[in-house]
């Protein structure tokens, strides 16, 4: 595990510290997790603004229109 160090606003620093005392985590436990639920959500957020492009793409729709077409014939013959 490598070191980190960074500044923080006075403020957030009491916040972090208060929460941790609270939850009876070191306070790196406590940023540890905040920031791999922030980076999982900033990741779900990229994905979700790609589908939308995606749904903006008449090639895209065409292919997606083709595959399903495709998928329902298949159906159709079982």
């Amino acid at each position: 595990m490598s070191t980190f160090t960074s500044s923080l606003p006075d403020d957030l620093l009491e916040q972090l510290a208060n929460k941790a005392k609270e939850l009876s985590v070191p306070k790196n436990t406590l940023i540890e997790r905040a920031l791999r639920i922030y980076l999982d959500q900033l990741n779900r957020a990229s994905y979700i603004k790609s589908y939308k492009r995606m749904a903006e793409d008449a090639d895209i729709k065409q292919i997606a229109e083709e595959g399903m077409a495709d998928y329902l014939s298949q159906l159709d013959e079982e």
